[in-house]
């Protein structure tokens, strides 16, 4: 299975949150030290807003921080908002279906048994799980550079 990259950046804005979770973030902040799309970004975090995983203040000193405390947050709640259907193959869905042995396959069966397994193991961690070693991450990231300073 793959995620769609805008799950992966989702991840990768609320581990960068979570660093840091006193302090406002900006989209062009997070933008420019994952040198990703502005513009993606900016989707991805309306979306976590909608969900509560984030909150947002517009304004002058806006920017993004967590909405919620890191260790109530499963890595499998983010999954599930970002990817929204997970359908591993056709017959998984409730659209058009054309396979022509659905009636007596088990494929379908096992797909879902595969994805909620995958799901769960998920939910087993949160994102304070993710924030690990938070020393190498802050220098990975490099927290301490020109944006905390003109917090």
């Amino acid at each position: 299975m793959r995620l769609t990259a805008h799950t992966d950046y989702a991840l990768r804005v609320l581990i960068y949150l979570g660093l840091q979770p006193n302090r406002m973030a900006t989209i062009r902040e997070i933008s420019d030290r994952y040198e990703l799309s502005r513009d993606h970004l900016m989707k991805i975090a309306q979306k976590l807003s909608n969900a509560g995983f984030i909150e947002t203040v517009r304004g002058k000193n806006g920017g993004i921080r967590l909405g919620r405390d890191p260790g109530t947050v499963l890595v499998g709640d983010i999954v599930r908002t970002m990817e929204g259907r997970m359908d591993l193959v056709e017959c998984h869905g409730k659209g058009k279906n054309t396979c022509l042995i659905v009636p007596v396959c088990i494929l379908q069966n096992v797909m879902h048994e595969a994805l909620e397994a995958f799901l769960n193991v998920l939910d087993q961690y949160t994102l304070a799980d993710l924030l690990h070693p938070s020393d190498a991450l802050t220098k990975l990231v490099q927290l301490d550079v020109k944006y905390i300073k003109s917090a």
